[in-house]
Formats: structure tokens, C-alpha cells, sequence
């Protein structure tokens, strides 16, 4: 029966993913979808050439900075301290499971090995493949590694900088051609598909840059990226590799999974997001502090208490966080994010039973916290409250209820129409989170 139940839920699955998005996924795909979900909370690294002006990574674009000039920093980027090691220490020591590195950000610069363009790592000081040595990190210590890859190009004369949005001070004067750099970012996917192991996804972004704008859903992209045979060729060279594009729209065909930046899942606070949620896994991005990339200027860190909060209501939409840090351009992750994310990780390694393999609860988030469902359990995370009492409206018979994270029983009452009351006068208000634990 277990086998049964098994083989029709990989069918629906299946049966979902090509009605959301005119593909079918291969089942070393959906399986990676299923293991993605139980994740739950990643790492978001934005680091590059661009880190040395300390500025964020959009420094070419906002500064204007010439091609000629830019590359001057090709011969000042030395990230001496940089260590895979460490790097991934700090993301399994917050509870993260995967780790989505910066390949190639809008600059164009190429953090990797590659043969298709001088402009890279390899012709630093440095000399050091940093995105093979997170890798190989990330498989000895268990950590899944996904590649941020973008899709625009402020350094590229074949990068159809005419009709996009940005990029428009950087000097280039060629004409474009899309099939060059077409090409061009296929032999890259190669290389990261084929030299650096096991790849969980590849993170795309820069899709925007060919839309009038980011708030009218039904606008169609300037140029054809030929997404088709990008998104064929990844999921040849690894089947079961993910694929998800920042294009703030909703999934199109080929992709695996459904991304909100610096939005939880239908919310539109930053003016991004507002596109429908699929039935795809679900991811949303933000950072530690008001900066993608290294900005010395940026001491805006949020805390430990926001950080699991925001954590805790993506869990409760059934998405994934992924938290991003900025490191300095000598290769640290600098102190203040590394204080942070260990006080989250004293919280995960209490309540991540609450949140990892979990679904999405049965009511979506509130002000005062958010409900994750696993099994035959359900968690109440109790974010923010000031009441003694406590009443929600509860779908589903349960036995008891206690508190996680030391069994003390919780009283409650029923009342009419499914609604409960629990007697929280004795939480400690000043708890990051206090779960109460539901059992059927």
C-alpha cells in the first residue's frame, strides 16, 4: 500500500508540473523538488569583482562605470582569506541545507574556471577557482550547491544592451548579437553543469532587464532568450538539476520551482512580486542587511528575531527562506552576519523539526505568527502576542497540545465551530518563537 500511495503521488506530481508549465519533469526531477521543499532555509551568497568597491554589486550600473575603467579591478581582487570551509561551517551552523552561490552577476565577471571569457577569477591575483572549492565543500559536508547565473551583461558587447533597461553607461558602442552570447552563456552552463558535480539548481536572473517594467505582468520580453533551449540543454547534462528564473512572473515552461524576491509568497511590498503562486516549490529571497553585495556603508543588520520570523512565515507558505550574506572582498563573511546567523542556528537546532519536511499550515501567515504541518503533527509558531488567551479556528481534530521545546502541556477549550482557545499566560514573551505543538 505504502508503494501504492508512493508511486500515485509521484504521478500527480508529474501530472502538475506539466499542466504548470508545458514540460515533463524527469523522476530524478521530482524527486529534487521533493528534496528541495524539506529544505527549508538556504544561503545566498552575492560576491565578486564588485565587492572590492564596497559599494554593492550594482556599482557598475549605478556609478556608471565605464568597461575600461571596470576592468581595472580584475588586477585588485585578491580574496586572501577567502575559505570553502568556513563559508559552509557558517551556513550548517544556522541550519541552511543548501548553498546558492553568485557564478556570474550582472557585471559579467566569471567567479569560476572558464575557457569562454578572460574575464574571470582565473586572471585575478587570486588564480583560485572559488566556485569548485565551495563545491567540492558543499558535497563532502553534505550541503546541497545551487548556481546563481545572470542572464544580463554590463561587460558584453554581444549582450543586447540596446534594449535593455540598464547597462546603458558601461561604453559599449557594437552591435549586439544575441546568438554570440547566447552561445557564449550555453558553453558556460556546460562548464558548471559538468565540472563541478552534483549542481541542485541553477538560479537565474536578469530577465527583467528586457521589460518596459516590473509591474505589468502581461509584458513581453524585448528579445527571445531562447529559454527552451537554455532550460533543454541544463536538464539534459543533470536531470534532476532545478530551474528557477528571478523574472518576478509567474513559472514558464522548464522551470522547476517559483521564486519571490524580498517577498513572501503573495505579497508585493517592494513592487516585484504580485505575480500568482504556482504549485511549484516556492522559494523567497532576502539579506541580512539592505545590500546583495558587499556596501561598507550598510550596517542596517536585521536580527536574530526578524531573521527566524521571516524564516518561520515562509515555512508557513510552504516556501523556502534564502537568506543572503554580502562577504568583503577578501573572502570573509564579515562578523556582524556571522553573529547572527549562529543565533539562528541556537534556534534551529531547537525548533527545526518545525519547519524542515514541513508544509505550509492550514491558515497562511498572520501578525501574530504562522501554523507548519508535518505528519500527524501541527505547530503553532506564536511570533508576536500579548494576550493570555490565544483562539484560532482549527480544521483538524487533534489530542493534545503542549509546548516544543520542553512537553509542557498547553491547556485549551473548544468552542463552536471548530475554535480553539489556548492558555498561553504562562509564554515567555520574549521567546524569538514559541511553538506550540498540535497532535492528532
Amino acid at each position: 500500500m505504502r508503494k501504492i500511495q508512493i508511486a500515485f503521488l509521484v504521478l500527480l506530481t508529474s501530472l502538475s508540473a506539466i499542466a504548470q508549465t508545458g514540460y515533463t519533469p524527469s523522476p530524478e526531477n521530482i524527486k529534487a523538488r521533493e528534496e528541495f521543499q524539506k529544505a527549508r532555509f538556504g544561503m545566498f551568497i552575492h560576491w565578486g569583482l564588485s565587492s572590492v568597491l564596497g559599494d554593492g554589486e550594482w556599482v557598475m550600473q549605478i556609478k556608471n562605470i565605464p568597461v575600461k575603467d571596470y576592468t581595472k579591478l580584475q588586477r585588485a581582487f585578491n580574496p586572501v582569506d577567502f575559505n570553502a570551509k568556513t563559508w559552509v561551517d557558517i551556513a550548517k551552523g544556522a541550519g541552511m541545507k543548501y548553498i546558492t552561490l553568485i557564478t556570474r552577476h550582472h557585471d559579467g565577471f566569471s567567479n569560476f574556471d572558464t575557457k569562454q571569457s578572460s574575464w574571470s577569477i582565473m586572471n585575478t591575483p587570486y588564480k583560485r577557482d572559488i566556485v569548485k572549492e565551495l563545491a567540492d565543500e558543499c558535497h563532502k559536508q553534505g550541503i546541497k550547491i545551487c548556481f546563481y547565473y545572470s542572464l544580463l551583461d554590463w561587460y558584453r558587447d554581444d549582450y543586447p544592451y540596446e534594449t535593455g533597461k540598464t547597462g546603458k553607461g558601461t561604453g559599449r558602442t557594437k552591435k549586439s548579437d544575441y546568438a554570440s552570447y547566447l552561445a557564449f552563456m550555453k558553453n558556460q552552463l556546460t562548464e558548471l553543469l559538468t565540472k563541478y558535480g552534483e549542481v541542485s539548481a541553477i538560479w537565474f536572473d536578469g530577465h527583467w532587464d528586457q521589460l518596459e517594467n516590473d509591474h505589468d505582468k502581461t509584458l513581453q520580453s524585448k528579445i527571445d532568450w531562447k529559454y527552451e533551449e537554455i532550460y533543454s540543454l541544463i536538464h539534459k547534462l543533470q536531470p534532476q538539476c532545478l530551474i528557477g528564473n528571478n523574472h518576478h512572473l509567474s513559472p514558464i515552461p522548464g522551470e522547476d520551482f517559483q521564486m519571490f524576491e524580498r517577498d513572501l509568497p503573495g505579497e508585493n511590498k517592494g513592487g516585484l512580486s504580485g505575480q500568482e503562486i504556482s504549485a511549484l516549490p516556492l522559494e523567497t529571497c532576502e539579506t541580512l542587511n539592505g545590500a546583495w553585495g558587499y556596501n561598507i556603508k550598510d550596517d542596517n543588520y536585521k536580527s536574530p528575531k526578524q531573521l527566524v520570523d521571516y524564516l518561520v512565515r515562509a515555512s508557513g507558505y510552504g516556501a523556502n527562506f534564502l537568506l543572503n550574506v554580502g562577504p568583503m572582498p577578501n573572502g570573509e563573511i564579515q562578523p556582524e552576519f556571522v553573529e547572527r546567523l549562529a543565533k539562528v542556528g541556537d534556534w534551529t537546532k531547537v525548533y527545526g523539526e518545525t519547519i524542515y519536511g514541513t508544509k505550509g499550515g492550514f491558515i497562511r501567515p498572520h501578525e501574530w505568527g504562522a501554523v507548519t504541518e508535518k505528519g500527524n503533527k501541527t505547530y503553532l509558531h506564536l511570533l508576536k502576542f500579548k494576550d493570555e488567551k490565544f483562539m484560532l479556528k482549527i480544521p483538524q481534530a487533534f489530542k493534545t497540545a503542549k509546548l516544543f521545546k520542553n512537553g509542557t502541556p498547553i491547556k485549551f477549550q473548544k468552542l463552536d465551530n471548530n475554535y480553539f482557545v489556548f492558555d498561553i499566560a504562562a509564554l515567555d514573551k520574549n521567546e524569538i518563537d514559541n511553538v506550540i505543538e498540535l497532535e492528532k
